[in-house]
């Protein structure tokens, strides 16, 4: 590994264990080439002069160093429509550990080689379906499903680690979870990892295009994640998929505490799903005022909307995390 990356990656490590915040998820625009029907970002984007720029970005990663060492989620609407994504993501990989996602439609050879020379950490590539008739239809872009593909072949090569910096990411839906082993064993003969996330179809900038799977699944998720190694996912966020979708007994949720949410414009809230709470701006004040105001409010401790990827990383890493979620992070899901 090379020496800024293992500092980065230590850092993050001592953090946790300072219980410290540790994810924040970033929408550095909601512009879209895609139409996903389970998504309302892409018809509520702003013009490219109302977005955080460059210079404000820069900040913000100060800023995110006096709080802590970060996972840095960066996220659209279509991050790749902003033509500074490189600089962005070097602004946030001196200090803190940047991952992007992607539908992949615009990654070329040359982009992928200079993020990953940038800084980028990790990347995912979205991919819903096994088959390209389903995925393009899904995204209401005919080719979606052939330009993801190559995508991830292009991050792969370019990746300096390879297959551990790079994933497909399916959003798990009754109509689909079943073809996730298909999904599994393209990726493995692509040679890069799997994510999954739970689908979300209650948050605000949600839209009810597809369904949530029906219980019980976990059993079949987990015995998938034992089978395939490259299924990087905490193995409890599987495991707790049937609780969720049964409305049984779930732990707290620490939105706002050690994870929060910064959108394209600056506007800090507990989490993607709660993007409508405001509680501060980055343009207007510091992010430590805002990030106390958040504790202080604990809108996360009252909710239990969503189980998706996000929430399942905070929860498995928050409070210093368990031994098995510490397995599972320097196993399967580290980056180099």
């Amino acid at each position: 590994m090379d020496l800024p990356g293992l500092r980065r990656q230590l850092g993050f490590a001592v953090n946790l264990l300072r219980w410290r915040p540790f994810q924040c998820l970033l929408q550095i625009t909601n512009r879209c080439n895609m139409k996903c029907s389970f998504c309302d970002f892409w018809p509520n984007g702003a013009l490219p002069h109302e977005e955080l720029t460059i210079d404000e970005f820069r900040q913000l990663a100060g800023q995110l160093s006096g709080l802590g060492r970060f996972l840095v989620s960066i996220e659209g609407g279509e991050p790749f429509v902003r033509t500074d994504l490189p600089d962005i993501v070097r602004a946030f990989a001196g200090h803190h550990l940047p991952l992007l996602f992607t539908n992949g439609w615009y990654v070329t050879a040359a982009a992928a080689r200079e993020l990953f020379a940038a800084g980028l950490a990790q990347v995912g590539v979205s991919i819903d379906y096994p088959d390209a008739e389903r995925h393009d239809r899904q995204r209401a872009l005919a080719g979606a499903f052939g330009r993801a593909w190559r995508a991830v072949d292009a991050l792969r090569e370019a990746a300096p680690h390879g297959e551990r910096q790079v994933h497909v990411m399916t959003v798990l839906m009754e109509d689909n979870w079943r073809d996730l082993e298909a999904l599994l064993e393209m990726s493995a003969a692509r040679g890069v990892g799997h994510s999954v996330t739970l689908l979300s179809p209650n948050g605000f900038r949600r839209a009810p295009g597809r369904a949530l799977p029906a219980a019980p699944l976990s059993g079949e998720l987990v015995a998938l994640w034992r089978r395939y190694p490259h299924f990087r996912t905490f193995g409890d966020y599987l495991a707790r998929m049937d609780a969720f979708l049964t409305a049984d007994a779930m732990p707290t949720c620490r939105a706002g505490v050690q994870s929060f949410n910064i959108d394209h414009v600056g506007n800090v809230s507990p989490c993607i799903e709660k993007i409508d709470t405001v509680v501060g701006n980055i343009r207007e004040e510091p992010l430590a005022a805002i990030h106390a105001r958040l504790v202080e409010r604990g809108e996360g401790a009252r909710c239990q909307a969503c189980w998706t990827a996000c929430r399942g990383f905070s929860q498995a890493l928050g409070e210093c995390g368990t031994p098995a979620t510490w397995w599972d992070l320097v196993t399967r899901m580290r980056s180099a």
